[in-house]
């Protein structure tokens, strides 16, 4: 982010350390740092919640698609299902029927 090198920071050192005085600075540099990691904290949770936002949204829209594509087969599959019924109703029909031929002829035989 920022492109500071040791002579940078040496001078900012030095310059911290005259305008605050070597009582203070510990104490200072530490603040500073509690604050250096606060402050990054903060970055990186802000960074996780932006990248749960974009990947539960790329998600919606993956999950979007797929119904889209899914509705085309639940549709032949709802067709093949009623297809099937009525093939299963003609059969059951046919079926009753020769059982009732069967059953007159058995009992034309049985008169003879």
């Amino acid at each position: 982010m920022f492109d500071v090198g040791f002579w940078e920071l040496t001078i900012i050192a030095l310059v911290a350390l005259i305008v605050i005085g070597p009582e203070r600075l510990p104490k200072v540099a530490r603040t500073a740092g509690l604050w250096l990691g606060r402050g990054r904290r903060f970055i990186a949770n802000v960074k996780a919640d932006i990248d749960k936002e974009i990947k539960a949204e790329e998600l919606r829209e993956v999950i979007e698609k797929q119904a889209t594509l899914a509705n085309p087969v639940h549709e032949i599959v709802e067709e093949t299902r009623k297809d099937l019924n009525e093939i299963k109703q003609e059969t059951a029909a046919q079926v009753k029927q020769s059982q009732d031929a069967l059953e007159s002829q058995q009992e034309s035989d049985n008169k003879s």
